[in-house]
């Protein structure tokens, strides 16, 4: 069973911004397309954003044009930069690829709060 690692959540005010951290080991990860998900309290896990091999990006339509996905397959990382934060963004967040290879990390909590 193999697990990525998430990091970067904390707690920030309307509309601050954080940068949320992934990384996924193996060799898989340069030919898996990778996404970002989040789970608030009492919700269902959401997908917020893909990111295919080749850069090809999806974004919910919560999070068009505050948040960005990106990737670096020789660092086997996923990276989402998030700006202009809502109180409704508040979640636990997760890194995974769609296809079910890795499995589900810890998470990485975001509040956002005043």
């Amino acid at each position: 069973q193999v697990q990525v690692a998430e990091s970067g959540g904390g707690l920030v005010q309307p509309g601050g911004s954080l940068r949320l951290s992934c990384e996924a080991p193996g060799t898989v990860f340069t030919i898996n397309t990778m996404a970002w998900y989040r789970q608030a309290p009492g919700k269902q896990r959401e997908l917020v954003a893909a990111i295919t091999t080749g850069g090809r990006t999806n974004y919910a339509d919560f999070v068009k044009g505050r948040f960005t996905i990106s990737r670096d397959n020789a660092k086997n990382t996923v990276t989402m930069e998030m700006n202009n934060l809502k109180p409704e963004d508040t979640a636990v967040y997760y890194c995974k690829d769609p296809g079910g290879y890795y499995n589900w990390g810890q998470g990485t909590q975001v509040t956002v709060s005043s």
